[in-house]
């Protein structure tokens, strides 16, 4: 099985899909793995340890996508790339069906293959196979270091002979993986960590950081998969007006909340924003896909009322050798589902041999060789109506 870790071409992606460490592993297991020249310099990974790992370092990319079986990637292929594709080749990275539609045509056009590490199925089996579950630790531990530079106050406590300054008080909204690994780093850090969340097992979760449960009184929301689901325009009404008080005596503000396939749903306004103490910094993760704050902007530092917001963007490249090694990790774990036990198989211009019957691999889909299979991806081409592709 050949496998061809692809250079990212996103603006301020610097993550690579494999790392040499993983790849040595990988070529141990009988896998024929070849890296675009320069795909792990963003991660500090030279071309000449890629070597040193086993892999084959290839500056034709055109030349290099006919000839791979399986291409990993952490941000999609370019529409342009993935049209390169051979037929029943298989791309596998953290394409989003409802945004990346390009790349979806033109991987059903191409008669190949398409799995998504955001339809991972959340079962015990998977786990090692979770990206969103690795790279979220990431990036809730980089939100409170960037809260922490943009604080102008100590985040924990400092006694000194010229007086005690207080811990700053931090409040986290959202007990997903990035919510809670924020609240442990910030407690960590000594501040006081406050945490919110709409499911009902998050108030177990938050406090077995050390954090406080903030209880608003209002019914839990929880859809599948553990993950929160959409509340009506009322109830989320209500849940800003009793947030607002929480908002208002808090220093640093961490939003993480988050809808999969959906906008991200706001959860201060700047009406609420207007009540906080001058010098509070609110960080909103969600920032990219609309954001949590509203005026927040990915990428960007705004003032709303007394406070400084600060969109994120691209966060987990911040740590990109980290994250990379995280996420490596993951696409190993994958390749297994893809290819149980048969890395060395010789498929050679046939199609990957996907196992559609397992849960992982079923999920994970959107084309299988050249046939749109997830209801979104086919809802929007429908609508879109591109050349080629078959739903």
């Amino acid at each position: 099985m050949r496998v061809l870790v692809a250079a990212e071409t996103a603006p301020k992606e610097a993550r690579v899909a494999l790392v040499p460490a993983v790849v040595t592993r990988l070529v141990g297991q009988g896998w024929q793995v070849s890296v675009t020249a320069g795909a792990g310099r963003g991660a500090l990974a030279a071309d000449a340890d890629y070597e040193q790992a086993g892999a084959e370092v290839v500056t034709d990319v055109d030349q290099a996508l006919p000839a791979a079986d399986i291409v990993v990637s952490v941000q999609p292929l370019p529409a342009e790339h993935a049209a390169r594709m051979r037929p029943g080749a298989v791309s596998l990275s953290l394409l989003q069906p409802g945004s990346d539609v390009a790349t979806v045509a033109a991987v059903a056009a191409a008669g190949a293959s398409l799995l998504s590490f955001h339809l991972l199925p959340r079962i015990s089996r998977a786990q090692a196979a979770d990206a969103l579950t690795s790279q979220a630790i990431v990036t809730g531990y980089r939100a409170v270091l960037v809260g922490a530079g943009l604080l102008p106050h100590f985040l924990g406590l400092s006694m000194t002979a010229a007086g005690t300054i207080r811990p700053a008080r931090v409040l986290v909204l959202g007990a997903g993986v990035a919510g809670l690994q924020a609240m442990a780093t910030a407690r960590r850090l000594g501040a006081l960590v406050s945490g919110y969340d709409v499911r009902p097992a998050s108030a177990d979760e938050v406090r077995s950081v050390g954090a406080t449960f903030i209880d608003l009184g209002l019914p839990p929301i929880e859809g599948a998969g553990g993950y929160a689901r959409e509340m009506d325009e009322e109830r989320a009404t209500l849940q800003r007006e009793r947030l607002a008080e929480y908002i208002a005596t808090h220093d640093l503000i961490i939003t993480t909340a988050a809808v999969p396939g959906r906008r991200a749903p706001v959860l201060i306004t700047p009406a609420m924003l207007a009540g906080v103490r001058r010098g509070t910094v609110v960080i909103d993760l969600a920032a990219e896909s609309g954001g949590n704050v509203e005026g927040s902007a990915a990428g960007s530092i705004r003032e709303i009322g007394p406070a400084r917001v600060w969109g994120a963007e691209a966060l987990a490249s911040d740590m990109a050798p980290d994250a990379s090694f995280l996420y490596a990790g993951n696409v190993a774990a994958m390749l297994g589902f893809i290819s149980p036990g048969a890395a060395e198989a010789d498929v050679a211009s046939g199609p990957v041999p996907l196992d559609t019957s397992d849960e992982v691999i079923a999920g994970c889909a959107v084309v299988i060789n050249g046939e749109v299979v997830n209801p979104v991806a086919q809802e929007l081409l429908s609508a879109s109506g591109p050349a080629g592709g078959r739903t």
